[in-house]
């Protein structure tokens, strides 16, 4: 490993290992070594948020649908989501980023790009740097972190996901061909099951036999994304870390490690994402008009849909409930299944919102004030301290299993 020179981006990619399902073992150690999954129950429609290292072994993962984990695994133990815990522990984690460098780039509650270009006087080289996050999220946290520290966005986030759990993986300047070229179509972005399977009868098994390609190739194989897919195959992303404080829009977005055709289960990550980026909104007392969804087929083809209120909200119920109503528009071609999902809020502006109408004046009111003080008093005094009346679900955990006959329930 080395220095880069002065000048060249230095990005890390933070991803925390398991989050969910590692934060419930931390928080009871009698589940150690045991399979466990965070997400709804097996009982319904529940799908799979996060599965811990011993449940993957059965083959269980994220966005699967409960009752099939259960198949998998008929000793899986069921923990409902706490998101708001969830939430605070990743403020936490936040901010010792933010001790490192001010331009963090959060992708969701779990990982983040930081460009600490400007940080390498202070704090050393960019590995140093990313070794002395990891340290301090397990000393402060006890929970585990991989990390990848490339000169670009893409390099580090494939970095990142190459040795979990607890990786740590530098790609150097000048060794981003021999990083690349070993290894497997798949990972790079936008090449799924499907499509991995039509490239391999054109003789592209890894990464180098698509650099290999001519643009004739390039465009026989990949079509109009051809540009797309020649410049990841050599480790080319001009992208910038976008931190909150200068964005246009504030989004999270998430890629499934399978495709996810179920509505329901994508109404489910609907909710949690626009919690998610309604509470950062609130935290920066910024409003937005403009409520957008985004949607990756395993084509790779990749649409927007947006809706633009009448006023500016920060309103985790009127951004859920928009962003649900875009996503249903879609629910035709949705069937193909879905390979990522996103939502972010623009058209920005700070101070609060003029209210123009008389109608729902006052339960609006109440609502943004509601809001405020339970954000304020988890702030002060951790997530737990109040909680939505339909989240008390999310404490009850379930027996293993259920026996024949049987169904599962609270302990």
């Amino acid at each position: 490993m080395r220095y880069y020179p002065d000048g060249s981006p230095m990005i890390i990619h933070i991803d925390m290992d398991a989050f969910y399902a590692s934060v419930e073992l931390r928080d009871d150690p009698a589940l150690a070594g045991k399979p466990v999954v965070v997400g709804g129950s097996p009982r319904g429609r529940g799908v799979i948020a996060a599965a811990s290292y011993e449940a993957r072994k059965f083959g269980i993962h994220s966005a699967m649908a409960s009752s099939a984990a259960i198949r998998l695994c008929p000793g899986l133990i069921f923990i409902k989501p706490r998101m708001d815990h969830y939430a605070a522990i990743s403020k936490q984690i936040r901010e010792i980023f933010e001790r490192f460098t001010s331009l963090v780039e959060p992708l969701s509650l779990d990982e983040a790009f930081l460009d600490v270009s400007g940080s390498t006087r202070l704090f050393g080289s960019a590995r140093e740097i990313a070794l002395q996050i990891r340290d301090a999220i397990r000393t402060e946290t006890g929970l585990i972190a991989s990390a990848g520290v490339a000169p670009n966005k893409f390099l580090a986030k494939l970095a990142s996901d190459l040795e979990k759990p607890d990786g740590f993986v530098v790609v150097a300047e000048d060794g981003i061909q021999d990083f690349l070229d070993p290894l497997p179509i798949e990972r790079v972005w936008g090449i799924g099951k499907k499509t991995s399977a039509r490239l391999r009868k054109f003789g592209l098994r890894m990464i180098r036999d698509i650099r290999a390609l001519d643009t004739k190739g390039l465009k026989t194989c990949f079509g109009a994304n051809c540009e797309h897919f020649y410049r990841l195959s050599r480790g080319l992303d001009t992208r910038a870390v976008v931190p909150d404080r200068i964005a246009k829009s504030i989004s999270h977005e998430t890629t499934f490690r399978f495709d996810i055709s179920d509505t329901d289960a994508l109404a489910a990550w609907t909710l949690e994402l626009a919690d998610q980026v309604a509470r950062r909104m609130r935290h920066y007392r910024i409003h937005g008009r403009t409520v957008q969804i985004k949607i990756r087929y395993p084509d790779f083809r990749t649409i927007t849909r947006a809706q633009t209120l009448s006023l500016p909200t920060c309103s985790t119920r009127q951004i859920a409930g928009t962003a649900s109503e875009l996503l249903l528009k879609e629910s035709d071609s949705i069937a193909v299944g879905c390979r990522l999902l996103g939502l972010g809020v623009s058209n920005l502006s700070s101070g609060k919102p003029v209210q123009q109408s008389l109608f729902d004046v006052e339960e609006n009111r109440k609502m943004s004030r509601l809001e405020a003080a339970t954000d304020e008093l988890k702030d002060k005094f951790g997530a737990g301290v109040l909680r939505r009346g339909t989240s008390l679900e999310h404490s009850v955990r379930f027996r293993p299993g259920p026996r024949p006959g049987e169904k599962p329930g609270p302990e």
